[in-house]
């Protein structure tokens, strides 16, 4: 499978560089970065850390690559990753998206743009997540409102969002498992006298510091009694291969707006 990454500078793009030349029926491409880039025109591979250049150097022109390219991996921005998809949907092809912070009308647009892309979009590539998921959805559906639900949260001091896309993940399957809605229901920030936590509401505490990769806890906490579902990520190698095995997947579906959870049959 052909395969651009773009953001290809940042730690993401790197990984996903090294991981691409290390997966037997997968090639790199291309690799994009925005014009301001001190890195443009450097070689992926060499950026990569791998032991010889690939021959592709960092360039700011998507639309060439995407012409000649199976599938897009992004971890990038917002604005950046809308665009993206506009061209992923002229070209047809698979546009794998671990992209955070994205808001409900960049949502809308992701699923229009999924009329012609395979888009396949998550808050977090990684199979340990996306089962921890199905994990919450079932304990919030079994336990019911009687327990409470906290989701939380801690990344490295860098991060810029806040609570994490796999954090807002796990609160969508509580959600789901609740059958209401997260949006009316999630507490993001307490402070001062806020008085007794509602009953129902899903909360969020968000830790930042130091070099932590993720870590995720979704506690249900009931009368007498506490359940905690807890991931933590090592190494962003696994986002890197789980994105890979997204666009694999993906290349084989008919245009339209997939999940992990699609991608792992849960």
């Amino acid at each position: 499978m052909r395969l651009v990454v773009v953001g290809s500078s940042g730690r993401m793009g790197r990984m996903l560089i090294k991981a691409i030349a290390e997966t037997e029926d997968c090639t790199l491409v291309g690799a994009i970065e925005h014009e301001h880039s001190p890195f443009v025109g450097q070689d992926a591979g060499a950026l990569a850390g791998l032991p010889a250049p690939l021959g592709i150097p960092l360039s700011t022109d998507p639309l060439p690559l995407f012409a000649n390219c199976d599938g897009v991996i992004d971890f990038t921005a917002p604005a950046a990753t809308l665009g993206y998809a506009e061209l992923a949907a002229q070209a047809r092809i698979v546009h794998v998206i671990g992209t955070t912070g994205l808001t409900e009308p960049d949502f809308e647009k992701l699923r229009a743009a999924a009329r012609h892309a395979r888009i396949v979009q998550s808050g977090n590539m990684s199979l340990g997540v996306n089962l921890l998921a199905g994990l919450v959805k079932k304990a919030a559906a079994t336990l019911g409102a009687d327990f409470d639900i906290e989701i939380l949260e801690m990344h490295h001091r860098m991060k810029v969002d806040a609570p994490s896309g796999t954090a807002l993940l796990l609160g969508e399957a509580a959600a789901e498992g609740r059958e209401i809605s997260l949006k009316e229901h999630s507490v993001r920030v307490r402070d001062g006298h806020t008085g007794a936590r509602e009953r129902g509401s899903i909360g969020f505490a968000t830790l930042r510091g130091g070099t932590v990769i993720g870590d995720h806890s979704v506690i249900f906490a009931g009368a007498s009694e506490r359940l905690e579902l807890v991931h933590r990520a090592e190494d962003r190698g696994i986002f890197a291969s789980g994105a890979i095995k997204a666009a694999q997947w993906a290349f084989k579906q008919k245009p339209g707006y997939y999940t992990m959870t699609d991608v792992l049959g849960l």
